[in-house]
Formats: structure tokens, sequence, C-alpha cells
């Protein structure tokens, strides 16, 4: 079960509970002169708002997630965290990832975050480094896009220790 489920069936479930409050518990309670409202009603409605806010932020604005392994070094360090924007290719339906809205198309050189194909638990992240209707060929370490050989210089200087400052 991923996280934007747990997400939503709490927000589902704590929005029933905020309701339930609002138009069937609260008045009654002022009808019998009682101003405290249950502890379980109290934590399951006080959180609805909070965690509907997450789900929000979380589902459509900007989501973090730690770099797992070394694939993106020099740029991405393991355990780097990123924060990715949710809505740069367009906006999607939390759990489902239905795309409701396209606003644009990866470019080369975007980093982005996808479910592994064969095990959707599982995060990648990586840089586009060719588009549709490109000719990818990597053979003795060589990358070559459309025919012509990526070129690695090694790192920018803005990445090199030695002028980085703390």
């Amino acid at each position: 079960m991923n996280f934007a489920l747990i997400l939503f069936i709490l927000v589902v479930v704590s929005g029933i509970a905020w309701l339930a409050d609002r138009f069937y518990f609260a008045p009654q309670r002022r009808a019998d002169g009682i101003e405290r409202m249950p502890l379980w009603l109290e934590y399951t409605a006080g959180f609805f708002p909070v965690i509907c806010a997450v789900f929000v932020l979380r589902s459509f604005i900007a989501e973090p997630f730690k770099i797992p392994s070394g694939s993106m070094i020099p740029t991405l360090q393991i355990g780097d965290f990123i924060l990715v924007n949710k809505f740069t290719y367009g906006i999607r339906l939390p759990v489902i990832n239905k795309k409701v809205i396209d606003l644009g198309t990866p470019k080369r050189g975007d980093v982005v975050v996808f479910r592994y194909p064969r095990d959707e638990s599982i995060d990648y992240i990586k840089r586009i480094v060719a588009i549709p209707g490109d000719t990818v060929e990597y053979q003795g370490k060589r990358l070559t896009v459309n025919g012509q050989p990526l070129q690695y210089s090694g790192g920018e200087p803005y990445l090199d220790p030695e002028n980085m400052r703390y």
C-alpha cells in the first residue's frame, strides 16, 4: 500500500468524523448542554485539516524524495533530499495516477522521479538523456544520442570540492 493511498484513507475517515461532528454531534451536544466532545472524536476530527493539507501538498504541489543510490553522482549524492514539483508536466489524480491536465513534456537534462514498472513500490530518480524520437546507443561505456556522443566533462567547476564554499 503506498503512502498516497494511506493519506487518502486518513483524509476520508477524518473528514467523515469532522462532518459528523459538525452537522450531527455538535448540535446534539449543544442541545444537551455538553461543551466537550468525546476524545476519540476530538482527535479524529481535529486531525482532518492537517491530514488534508498534507495530502493536497504531497499530491499536487511538491513531494520530498531521498536519493537512494549513486547513479546521479556528482550532482546528487546518496542521502540527499530533493523536493519534486508535482505539476511540472501536468496535474495527476492521486492514488490512481491518472493525468487530468497536461502542462508540458520532459526535456533532455530534466531530473525525473518515476515508479519502477516491475515493482511500483520503488521510486527511481534519473536524468533524461533522450526524448521520444531520439536514437540512443550505449556501447563500450559511450552514450550516443542521434549519432552524437554525449561528452562528460567530469563535473562542472561549481561541483569541484575544492571550489565549494561551506
